[in-house]
């Protein structure tokens, strides 16, 4: 008997060891498994680029190369999910033909994207080019990716009556058939996928025509629709939210934690490389930078509780050793080929035109934004504002001041080598000018000394909290301390005339200030945006303060001077040092300047010397709740005294504690 028992066991682990591998595979075979790849912030890179990245001129991008790495995942998992977040326009020539062909998303459809969200960006050409492009879209025929956007408020918008912006918007939608969410089968898995605006997007619309809803607000609701109405393995965000260092302010961070069911966001907008995903919970949070200079690609599967772990993740870099995809390519250069005689023949320039030749290494974009001081891009953006409007007859020959080029309407730094007309006006793409014509164009506004003063203060106090208000200018400079009371940071701040001679400024004079037309209403703004505590009040040159920044816009011969247009015009005056028939930029680049120099001392009298107002303001506030801390403190002991309230808590202390010990004893 125990013979057959030992050969019974003997047979039953035989089977056993050559049917486990088979049960593991038919296992690995029905786990959920999602495989997801991802875009966000291309910023209309259609094409390759040259950039700086990591202190090297390098060529990266381009939606050719990319579509050859989303070819290859295809080959290995056809139902791959492929996802956008926005910010697909506005960043090269390519967006000169945006409301005409919608280059960008009919690209986005090209690549096989299932669903896109729209950006800040999208809003550039105002409603009417946000409605001409969808249209556009639309018309071609082409595939194109599906667009959500759950926080539109567009019951608001009914009820106070739609503006004629918002009634072209609303009828683009409905011709493109935009909607708050999407159900696709990928796998196997039925995936939900949401797209959400972020308020700080929507801070960044200048003269935003619609109405949006809370962003977590409006992403719960939907998620509630999803659980109520639909049967779903996952859901997914396409959010235009994006992340910041400061977890409390980080909006995609806040989504994650207030609404949990999200299993996967794709975060767009703040440009964030994130190497590795942020988790919230059980929900991931992944960025892959801006351009397309990488493609996220992740892959998913579903744990016991029915959530998703994320088990692999990788930036890729989009680098030429990539082959292009042939077709991809033959539609971009479509795209391509209308640019220079549709937009650049009125400016008299070709695409690849060389304007000059670089020996600098201009700062990456990312050190405006990362490091507070004096850099050179900005320095020669502000520079060739004020060149051009002092070489040109805009019927003011009143002398330039101060020229200023805010960081966040800095796009691209210059290679090394040469700098063509495509790499300008990658530096500065944003907008549209009055006159229909992409290109913001250049203003020109009065403020006074002191208004002057407190926009270097700003910069000083502020920017830190929001880089994209970084300045960097021509004309004025200044000095600041960063451990010095928040507004008052600016040690000393003056002119500089264009012989280098300093000059200091006199607070009720006015003074010409040059910048673009964005740039513009953001100063304006911050009287508004500080309850009139921080008071800057663009005017013209009679003093009369701005209501309509249209009428400020600098023109030559009747058209518009582009920001763009002026950095070119300045590059190519550059003078011809090496004999070669080139312009070349000039060395004085390579230096500081002294523009805006970091004080960064903690002397104590360096603290506390020339206080200003804002110093006598903040000490008054402190002063005030010091005054009203210490009365409450004393009114609560004299109430305290007349009714026991101390003695009464001290009584229960003491039996608490007594109960501890009595409960320590029995554990015992």
């Amino acid at each position: 008997m125990k013979k057959k028992l030992v050969a019974l066991g003997l047979s039953l682990m035989a089977f056993l060891l050559i049917a486990m591998p088979q049960i593991n595979a038919t296992a690995d075979q029905t786990e959920n498994k999602v495989d997801i790849m991802f875009l966000h912030d291309t910023h209309s890179h259609l094409n390759m680029f040259t950039t700086v990245e990591g202190n090297e001129t390098v060529s990266m991008g381009g939606f050719s190369r990319i579509k050859t790495l989303i070819n290859a995942q295809k080959a290995e998992n056809p139902d791959t999910l492929l996802l956008d977040a926005g910010d697909f326009s506005m960043g090269t020539l390519v967006q000169v033909v945006y409301e005409e062909e919608a280059a960008e998303l009919r690209m986005l459809g090209e690549l096989g994207i299932d669903a896109t969200v729209l950006g800040n960006h999208e809003f550039d050409y105002k409603a009417k080019g946000l409605s001409n492009m969808l249209n556009a879209a639309v018309d071609s025929g082409d595939t194109l990716p599906s667009l959500l956007l759950c926080n539109m408020d567009w019951d608001a918008m009914k009820k106070s009556g739609m503006t004629d912006d918002q009634k072209l918007i609303w009828d683009a939608f409905e011709k493109y058939g935009v909607k708050d969410y999407i159900v696709v089968n990928k796998g196997g898995v039925d995936i939900a996928i949401l797209g959400v605006f972020g308020e700080d997007a929507e801070d960044c619309v200048a003269q935003c025509p619609v109405t949006f809803e809370d962003p977590v607000e409006a992403v719960k609701e939907t998620v509630a629709d999803i659980k109520a109405n639909e049967d779903v393995d996952m859901i997914v965000c396409v959010s235009h939210c994006g992340t910041v260092e400061n977890e409390d302010k980080s909006e995609d961070e806040i989504l994650a934690k207030e609404v949990p069911e999200l299993d996967l966001i794709i975060s767009g907008h703040s440009h964030t490389r994130l190497d590795e995903p942020i988790k919230h919970g059980n929900t991931y949070i992944v960025s892959c930078a801006e351009y397309g200079k990488y493609l996220g690609d992740l892959s998913m599967t579903q744990n016991g509780a029915g959530r998703w772990n994320i088990v692999e993740y990788d930036l890729v870099p989009v680098t030429m050793d990539i082959e292009p995809d042939a077709k991809t390519q033959e539609v971009v250069d479509r795209f391509l080929s209308s640019v220079n005689e549709k937009y650049l023949a009125q400016f008299g320039y070709t695409k690849d035109q060389v304007l000059c030749t670089n020996e600098v290494q201009f700062s990456q974009l990312k050190d405006l934004y990362n490091i507070h001081e004096e850099m050179n891009l900005g320095s020669l953006i502000a520079d060739a504002y004020t060149y051009a409007v002092e070489n040109a007859d805009t019927g003011d020959d009143t002398a330039v001041l101060m020229s200023v080029a805010p960081s966040g309407t800095i796009r691209d730094t210059y290679p090394l080598g040469n700098i063509t007309v495509e790499n300008v006006f990658n530096s500065f793409s944003l907008g549209i000018g009055e006159d229909g014509i992409p290109g913001y164009p250049l203003i020109s506004v009065y403020l006074t000394g002191k208004e002057l003063k407190l926009a270097a203060e700003i910069d000083a106090s502020i920017s830190d909290l929001m880089t994209t208000a970084r300045l960097y200018t021509d004309g004025l400079y200044w000095h600041y301390n960063p451990n010095r009371m928040i507004l008052n940071r600016v040690t000393e701040v003056y002119i500089v005339d264009s012989k280098g001679n300093r000059i200091e400024l006199e607070d009720d004079k006015l003074y010409r200030v040059v910048t673009d037309f964005y740039s513009s209403q953001m100063l304006g703004g911050v009287t508004d945006m500080s309850y009139g505590l921080l008071s800057l009040i663009p005017k013209f040159k009679d003093g009369t303060p701005i209501e309509r920044y249209e009428d400020a816009v600098i023109k030559v011969d009747g058209k518009e001077l582009k920001a763009w247009q002026a950095i070119a015009q300045y590059m190519e005056s550059f003078a011809d040092t090496n004999g070669d028939g080139v312009p070349n930029v000039p060395q004085v680049y390579a230096t500081k300047e002294g523009r805006k120099v970091v004080e960064d001392s903690t002397n104590i009298m360096d603290l506390i010397k020339n206080p200003n107002m804002f110093t006598y303001i903040i000490i008054g506030v402190v002063a005030v709740l010091i005054v009203l801390l210490v009365l409450l403190y004393l009114g609560f002991r004299k109430i305290s005294r007349k009714y026991g309230i101390i003695t009464k808590i001290r009584e229960m202390k003491t039996i608490f504690n007594k109960v501890k010990k009595v409960v320590k004893k029995i554990k015992k």
